[in-house]
């Protein structure tokens, strides 16, 4: 199993999380996080960390966040490993609310 991070973490990009994570398993897009199910070892240190509550178990997603396992493993795979907490963007607050946010998911 594997914790997977789902759209409230879209353009709110806290990175509380990474400062917990004892194998670097998250990696960081323009907006937001994800997990790399291959490297994550189900400590759940994460989800309690999380701002915004957009970390689940793998078998717990809500149905309508159930494309962020996929969508975790694809970006792992071409964003960079984050090691350590960054500022988050400048207006999260402004977002950490907001529901309807993954047509802003940019995957480069």
């Amino acid at each position: 199993m594997t914790y997977v991070v789902t759209e409230a973490c879209i353009r709110c990009r806290y990175t509380d999380c990474v400062e917990v994570c004892p194998v670097d398993c998250f990696h960081a897009g323009p907006h937001m996080l994800v997990i790399n199910p291959d490297e994550c070892i189900d400590c759940n240190l994460c989800v309690s960390h999380c701002p915004v509550n957009a970390i689940y178990p793998e078998d717990q997603l809500p149905e309508d966040q159930s494309d962020f396992l996929a969508i975790n493993a694809e970006l792992a795979k071409k964003w960079p490993v984050i090691h350590e907490a960054e500022d988050p963007p400048k207006d999260a607050d402004d977002w950490k609310n907001i529901k309807s946010k993954k047509h802003f998911l940019v995957e480069e």
